[in-house]
């Protein structure tokens, strides 16, 4: 920590220094503190005024109003957790407490072309967020910003606004390119998102009705985009069997655009495509040389998750859910589907897929369980189990899909422009978020990654705290955040490296992580001794 506010550990330093305020309001000592820039750690204190850091070094004679010791403790950044899905939910839970026992202090919300607004024309909340009552109205930018300062989250809250979301408000769910009239609305109320606030854009590819737009409509709404000197998130068309195309798609529209660009989740699936992450590497290796900003995120597990109604055929998913549910429900057109999913997947397939969370209480037992365990235990195949439940849940089922190499895993999250991103929203033990079935990375993300890498599974640690803080807040925009130095806002997390680690499970994910001691956001305490202080101090950034 070599910046100007150094104040001297014991026996002096060259750094320049100033003198600390008379009074903190609060004191960390003791801990092996992490700048987050990939330094290696210091024994010295750290005191905060305000929302911000005032002090580094000796503050043995400087009196606080709150002191916390860290002996034995790891002081770092708050994590950024750079790709979640708690858009709403972070309305309904504010405490957070799925991401703050992870030391997650800032959530980027807004990924895979699915944002919580604007809300407009015949767009539609995804099922999972549309089945609750939320705390307010919105439907532009500035709206949600005003109900999430409203709300008081325990976490920042960093949007981007989705794809899906603009184009199902102005063009609905059709499966065609915009018109030039569409496509000119949808680029004048993202103009307007990026004016109320948001930093950036995504797209998801592979969902409806992302799938169906042409480079010509995501080319034209990233010169937007890099205009306003925002990020470009994307789930690119394929992780799979077309990894290496839409690679090539996603660094084309970076050259194009000139923004800065980052792959979600980056990952190769299935195991046919392992063997394909030699040349993904390469290609975004030999972009960055090249001059093009590229990073990606990605998600400690083996295992992904999302709608089960993506293994549909492309036609069939075509138009909104009503249209895809009669195309279900059709006798014919019910037999078409099944016959594809027949011809496309072998039935070892359906092993690697559990059914995540459902709406119908008929499926409730069956959460978390592998298909071919359910279609069993009610004496169907597997493809007519996903038809069923698609069909009493409405859609509302999600999937867990199992295909990931995890030495690749490994491979990808050393990367030194590989962030840590959980996928993942925010969750309770109880109350409203209970009910649902998760994939465990919504609440084991930071903490699973921490305990691999101190167990010297991966990076060294000062590598791996960079990845969780600095490394993002750059990515985002986020100026003085992601770093332990004088003037720096005060987002700080302490955790005990004997025992920190993940505690959710693919079949019990509602399960707090252990290890997070103290979690500091805007200079208020928000976890004390592991436990809430009913103190919140996220804003929306």
């Amino acid at each position: 920590m070599t910046t100007d506010g150094f104040i001297p550990p014991h026996g002096g330093s060259s750094h320049p220094s100033r003198e600390p305020p008379m009074t903190l309001d609060l004191k960390i000592t003791g801990g092996a503190v992490f700048d987050g820039l990939g330094n290696p750690p210091q024994h010295v204190d750290m005191g905060v005024q305000g929302d911000r850091i005032a002090a580094i070094g000796d503050l043995s004679g400087v009196p606080a109003g709150e002191e916390i010791r860290a002996d034995g403790r790891y002081v770092c950044p708050g994590f950024i957790d750079a790709h979640t899905h708690s858009d709403t939910y972070v309305l309904i839970e504010p405490d957070a407490r799925s991401k703050v026992f992870q030391g997650i202090t800032t959530e980027v919300v807004g990924n895979c072309g699915a944002s919580a607004a604007p809300l407009m024309g015949e767009y539609r909340l995804p099922a999972d967020w549309g089945a609750h009552d939320y705390p307010g109205d919105w439907k532009s930018v500035a709206d949600y910003r005003e109900r999430v300062t409203e709300v008081g989250p325990a976490v920042n809250v960093v949007m981007l606004v989705g794809h899906n979301t603009l184009r199902a408000g102005v063009m609905g769910y059709e499966g065609r390119p915009a018109t030039r009239d569409e496509l000119r609305r949808m680029c004048a109320v993202l103009e307007e998102s990026l004016e109320e606030g948001a930093r950036g854009f995504s797209t998801g590819l592979i969902y409806i009705p992302g799938r169906f737009a042409p480079p010509e409509e995501i080319a034209e709404l990233l010169r937007i985009v890099a205009r306003y000197d925002g990020l470009y998130a994307t789930h690119m068309r394929s992780e799979g069997d077309a990894l290496l195309e839409a690679i090539d798609e996603t660094l084309g529209y970076a050259r194009a655009a000139g923004c800065r660009t980052q792959i979600s989740h980056l990952k190769t699936s299935g195991r046919q495509n392992w063997h394909k992450l030699d040349a993904v590497l390469d290609s975004i290796r030999s972009a960055q040389e090249s001059g093009l900003d590229i990073a990606a995120d990605r998600y400690p597990y083996t295992a992904g998750c999302t709608d089960l109604d993506i293994v549909l055929p492309e036609w069939a998913l075509k138009g909104d859910h009503a249209a895809i549910l009669g195309r279900i429900r059709d006798p014919d057109t019910r037999s078409r589907i099944r016959a594809e999913l027949l011809e496309q997947h072998d039935p070892d397939y359906w092993s690697g897929v559990h059914l995540g969370s459902t709406r119908h209480p008929d499926h409730k037992c069956f959460m978390g369980r592998p298909i071919p365990e359910v279609a069993k235990e009610l004496e169907l195949e597997p493809v007519d189990v996903v038809l069923r439940v698609l069909e009493k849940d409405e859609l509302q089922t999600t999937g867990i899909f199992f295909g990931l190499s995890e030495d690749n895993m490994w491979r990808i999250l050393a990367e030194p422009w590989v962030m840590l991103g959980s996928d993942g929203s925010i969750h309770a033990p109880d109350g409203p978020l209970s009910h649902d079935h998760p994939h465990p990375r919504a609440y084991g993300t930071f903490p699973r990654y921490v305990r691999a890498v101190l167990d010297g599974r991966s990076v060294p640690v000062e590598e791996a705290v960079r990845k969780m803080t600095s490394l993002p807040a750059e990515r985002f925009g986020l100026g003085n955040r992601g770093v332990l130095r004088p003037g720096a806002m005060a987002d700080v997390v302490l955790f005990d490296p004997a025992s920190i680690g993940d505690a959710a499970t693919f079949s019990k994910p509602h399960q707090l992580a252990r290890g997070i001691d103290a979690l500091v956001v805007n200079g208020v305490t928000v976890l004390r001794d592991g436990r809430l202080t009913g103190r919140r101090g996220g804003r929306f950034l």
